[in-house]
């Protein structure tokens, strides 16, 4: 996907993207390429496939929820700023809190919000299970990319999820997911709304996205220990 390809393709998601916005992409893919040469950030570093699995892949969070209608999100184990640095840059209707525990990542996702000016990102060097203990009915907005399984994930995240807010996953396919992950909801008290289902520009590859509601609190022993939580899941498995 070149850049205008990936103009046209995110302005038939109803974002309104400027030059400025472009800009700050194209300085978010050079600090990416030039720290990925230190550590492993992402093994995508060619530019088309940067802003076709990346870029474009982290805006289409818009085919499930209008972002322009909400004030803040989290995106947990956001690793290399994927889908929060995106979303940020596009959004600044929204204070975007990122959760990752890899403090080497942190201090990339740091160099980027300085470098472009991101008022609006927070970032948080925290375990996410040991955050949403203190962290509850905090966002309208939650959402996490090729995070865990959707059954562990839903019980760390949803604690922090406001009442009536939304989790957003951004999968590939999850008829398995959301069959072992519907009796978790039910017990942090949300519900599978939808599942958005679409295909990648130019590959084609599937994607899903589900549309999680919180309908009530969330009781306060959730999250549990994260070795509890995969005893549970692999017990399920079997």
């Amino acid at each position: 996907m070149n850049k205008e390809e990936f103009k046209n393709k995110v302005e038939e998601l109803g974002i309104k993207i400027t030059d400025e916005m472009l800009n700050k992409l194209n300085k978010y893919f050079d600090l990416l390429v030039t720290w990925n040469k230190k550590f492993n950030l992402t093994r995508i570093t060619e530019e088309n496939e940067v802003y076709l699995k990346h870029f474009y892949d982290s805006l289409a969070i818009q085919k499930a929820i209008n972002l322009y209608n909400y004030n803040n999100l989290v995106d947990v184990g956001t690793g290399a700023g994927f889908p929060g640095i995106v979303l940020a840059i596009i959004f600044k209707n929204l204070k975007i809190d990122l959760i990752e525990a890899n403090s080497k990542k942190c201090s990339f996702l740091t160099v980027v919000k300085e470098t472009l000016s991101l008022d609006n990102v927070q970032i948080i060097n925290e375990r996410a299970e040991k955050y949403a203990k203190t962290t509850r009915e905090k966002y309208e907005i939650a959402t996490c990319r090729a995070v865990s399984h959707l059954n562990i994930i839903s019980e760390i995240i949803i604690p922090m999820i406001k009442v009536k807010g939304y989790f957003l996953p951004l999968k590939g396919e999850i008829d398995r997911e959301i069959n072992e992950g519907l009796n978790i909801l039910e017990k942090l008290n949300a519900q599978l709304i939808e599942i958005k289902t679409y295909k990648l520009p130019i590959e084609n590859s599937s994607r899903s996205i589900p549309i999680i509601q919180k309908i009530n609190i969330t009781a306060t022993i959730y999250p549990r220990e994260y070795n509890k939580i995969i005893k549970d899941l692999k017990n399920k498995q079997k």
